[in-house]
């Protein structure tokens, strides 16, 4: 919901940064691939109750991925970079609920895996869109230069990052946070069903 507005704010910024790494012969991919790398610390991080570390794991990770993408527009976009961005993304967001589950199991582990749950939808209900979106030659640039389309929803990105913040600063309220955090995911995926139905519900010539 609140990823365009955003996007209006930092663009300028890391777009200024990433024309200069990628003058200096910086790679999307190695950034992406660096971040994930610093991201993927912030597991071990929470399940050690370690949760502000993990927090500056997260910054990290966010800002790599913020600038991997300013790097490529200054050098090339592909479909590879595209690629991992959306896996490494997707694969940091699951993995601190993990570590919360494995901090403190009889507290956390369900309501994780009701949040695991709930990336579920909203995961597959933004990447069949693009699929499917991009099949039918569609294309958006209301997030940014992309590659792949970019479906909004109640929850991305920034609010996706607003929670995960949330859950380190306040480890003790994850439970709670976890469950508001589904239901707002929840209301993602079923809107974009609506809208997948809407657009693309109507039969196709030929």
């Amino acid at each position: 919901m609140l990823d365009a507005y955003m996007r209006r704010r930092i663009d300028p910024a890391l777009d200024r940064l990433g024309a200069r790494l990628a003058a200096a012969g910086v790679r999307a991919d190695t950034l992406t691939l660096a971040g994930f790398a610093v991201g993927l610390t912030a597991i071990p991080l929470v399940a050690a109750g370690w949760t502000w570390a993990a927090l500056a794991a997260l910054l990290i990770n966010r800002l790599a991925d913020g600038l991997d993408g300013a790097v490529a527009r200054h050098d090339r976009l592909s479909d590879l970079g595209g690629y991992l961005d959306i896996v490494c993304d997707f694969l940091v967001y699951a993995g601190i609920p993990v570590g919360f589950a494995l901090l403190d199991p009889p507290a956390n582990a369900l309501p994780a895996a009701v949040l695991l749950f709930s990336f579920m939808g909203t995961g597959s209900s933004f990447l069949t869109y693009a699929i499917i979106a991009a099949k039918r030659g569609e294309t958006t640039e209301i997030r940014g230069r992309k590659s792949l389309y970019y479906l909004g929803g109640l929850t991305e990105g920034t609010e996706t990052f607003a929670f995960l913040a949330a859950i380190c600063a306040f480890p003790q309220a994850f439970a709670p946070l976890a469950y508001v955090f589904a239901a707002a995911c929840w209301i993602t995926t079923v809107s974009r069903m609506l809208a997948a139905v809407r657009a693309f519900g109507a039969p196709r010539a030929g």
